[in-house]
């Protein structure tokens, strides 16, 4: 069914890589325009006249509500909202709504695949046969580096939605006993707190929302309450561990092995902590996680699913009722 409103894609190459097909959303609207990518300076003027826009990470503030009294709905294509200014647009009346839980199995993979990689020490495998290691070595197998088990190991999680629930789901399927601390200001019975929680385990990883409670969560004390020779997984937000903290943990050897998606500053423009190729048994991946196809594709449904719900009156995934 096609709506009487004029929609508008700021940022479409954050989201859709050409294989991905958008054609309900786009029949949805009586005119789609989609751009690959917005600046700041064009934002206004491609909003003007629109009531939907559809955003990803382009900045939508009072101001540009403001300036279009047109927009009816923002429609986010990702979970976090913190490029919308939601108390505007809830004074300007104006609905938003944004993708919730589209990218739990590719997250949950991307985490075992972590931890995977780390506990074999695949990297360094890897780079042994490319450099000519294996080839050298006097009989048929080179275990030149220490190759662990995930059964039998601790994997304590922090943030236990949808996405922790579903790794600790893949995590026992390992053979791994799974423990579920409690973040601070949200204490719950029988969840230890992260002080309580860390010496007990022998992996830890990430998937609480980045707020001021749990910016730095993970800091210099909460690295040194944990095992020697554990692990950090964090496919969270990059604010939720002290970046130049893990860097010493990993160089001083308390840490056996860490791994990231995610970085404070992305994309990383002028550099960061974990990006020095001399430290020993850390992975860094471009906040690429999430990204499978099967993933983006569930975006595109809940944006049409989106601006149904708000056309028929009952919008869903309102984050700014």
């Amino acid at each position: 069914m096609q709506h009487e409103l004029s929609t508008v894609f700021l940022d479409r190459a954050t989201l859709d890589l050409g294989d991905l097909d958008l054609t309900a959303l786009e029949q949805a609207c009586a005119s789609f325009t989609s751009y690959p990518r917005t600046s700041p300076q064009q934002t206004a003027e491609r909003l003007a006249g629109r009531q939907v826009v559809i955003t990803n990470k382009v900045v939508i503030d009072r101001a540009m509500m403001q300036a279009n009294p047109h927009l009816k709905l923002i429609l986010i294509a990702a979970t976090g909202t913190n490029n919308v200014d939601l108390q505007a647009a809830r004074e300007l009346d104006i609905v938003v709504c944004n993708c919730q839980a589209y990218g739990t199995p590719a997250v949950a993979q991307h985490t075992l695949m972590l931890m995977l990689v780390l506990i074999t020490r695949f990297e360094s495998y890897r780079h042994a046969v490319r450099d000519g290691e294996w080839q050298r070595s006097e009989q048929f197998c080179l275990l030149d580096y220490p190759i662990g088990e995930l059964a039998g190991r601790t994997l304590g999680i922090l943030g236990y939605g949808e996405l922790g629930q579903a790794v600790a789901r893949l995590a026992e399927a390992f053979g791994m006993k799974v423990l579920v601390g409690s973040l601070p200001g949200r204490e719950r019975s029988g969840r230890p707190a992260i002080t309580d929680l860390l010496p007990q385990i022998d992996v830890l990883s990430l998937h609480c929302p980045l707020t001021e409670q749990t910016r730095d969560l993970i800091g210099e004390a909460e690295l040194a309450l944990m095992k020697p020779g554990s692990l950090l997984i964090n496919t969270g937000r990059g604010g939720l561990v002290n970046e130049k903290a893990l860097a010493a943990a990993l160089r001083d050897g308390h840490l056996a092995g860490a791994a990231c998606d995610v970085l404070t500053v992305e994309p990383p423009v002028n550099g960061n902590p974990l990006l020095d190729n001399s430290i020993p048994n850390l992975v860094v991946t471009p906040h690429s996680a999430w990204g499978s196809r099967e993933a983006r594709q569930r975006i595109v449904g809940q944006l049409e699913a989106n601006l149904h719900s708000f056309v028929s009156g009952r919008p869903q995934r309102q984050v700014n009722p």
